[in-house]
């Protein structure tokens, strides 16, 4: 976990916000990859630690895959302003800018990297991948949208989200296959308006936050964890009605993003990529609930001789999100009248 008192960290975290602002106000193309460049570099150094080493090993396998990405974004963009439209369809090199945008910020069909990087990164850092570092490379996606190209992206997203979540015992590689998930989500809209976007990530960030801020202080990695430990029953109940509002259940705050952009989608007149983000959404509830499930079920096995001592005060203000959770979807209406 990123500690204040360490100046080198927090001088990173302020570069790493930093180049975001660079890339998503840039007027030209070589601006957004300078803006992406700082923000790799300034990454990097958060996500390595001398401590352990599989952070080392997710840090050299982010540098590379990033890099890679970067190189091609660069390359792509170069062909653009080199090429003129008579040579070169202009929707190749839309299919080739987006496709190195979909390789930063971890999306199918170059999602392979993401899973295993997280497998490496402690809570803190996860949350920033999983976060933070995919509004550039969304932004930046949202000024040369290949429909067509996208539709099928984001169909593919949701599914290989779904699927890749079966199965998993490891919480951060869930938590990255429900990120590729709600990546689906985004960019479907994304291509109706910014705004959308940006309610939608807004939302998801907040239930990402309270997700990984409650396994941080509870040092929580692995599914079966989640009932060998003598939790607080509001511990466990706030982890339940986060991963159901994540999920989208009606009665929860997090069914009101997913709801407008179906509504989006059914005004489109996309009704089968509607049933299949439904149909998906559902799947990965039920992945939810095993988690929730595990934790609840066994909630008497417990071990007299350990206690759980929070390593955090911020414990309030998760509680205090995770009523807006529960109960924001009441208050939602009366401003969608």
């Amino acid at each position: 976990m990123l500690h204040i008192n360490n100046s080198n960290k927090m001088f990173f975290l302020f570069t790493l916000f930093f180049s975001t602002m660079i890339a998503i106000s840039a007027n030209s193309w070589l601006g957004c990859w300078i803006g992406l460049e700082i923000n790799l570099l300034s990454f990097i150094p958060l996500m390595s630690s001398p401590q352990n080493l599989l952070s080392s090993e997710a840090a050299l396998k982010y540098f590379l895959t990033q890099s890679i990405a970067s190189t091609n974004f660069l390359f792509s963009i170069l062909l653009s302003l080199l090429l003129t439209k008579n040579l070169l369809p202009p929707s190749l090199i839309l299919i080739l800018i987006n496709s190195t945008l979909l390789m930063k910020m971890g999306s199918v069909p170059f999602h392979f990297w993401f899973p295993n990087i997280m497998e490496g990164l402690s809570w803190f850092n996860s949350f920033i991948l999983m976060s933070w570092q995919k509004i550039s490379p969304m932004v930046l996606l949202s000024y040369c949208m290949n429909f067509k190209y996208l539709i099928y992206i984001m169909i593919l997203n949701v599914l290989v989200g779904t699927i890749g979540s079966f199965n998993q015992a490891s919480l951060r590689k869930l938590m990255a296959f429900s990120s590729i998930n709600n990546v689906g989500w985004m960019i479907s809209a994304l291509m109706t308006s910014e705004t959308l976007w940006s309610t939608y990530f807004l939302f998801y960030s907040m239930f990402l936050f309270v997700a990984c801020f409650m396994f941080y202080i509870s040092n929580i990695f692995y599914m079966n964890q989640m009932f060998n430990l003598n939790f607080d029953f509001f511990v466990k109940l706030t982890v339940m009605l986060n991963f159901l509002s994540l999920g989208g259940l009606p009665p929860f705050l997090g069914f009101l993003p997913k709801w407008l952009v179906i509504n989006q989608l059914i005004l489109d007149d996309l009704y089968m990529i509607t049933f299949i983000f439904i149909m998906t959404s559902l799947i990965m509830l039920f992945v939810y609930i095993r988690v929730i499930y595990s934790a609840f079920m066994f909630y008497y096995t417990k071990l007299k001789w350990f206690k759980l001592f929070f390593k955090n005060n911020l414990i309030i203000l998760i509680y205090f999100l995770s009523v807006i959770s529960l109960l924001g979807m009441i208050l939602s209406t009366f401003f969608f009248i």
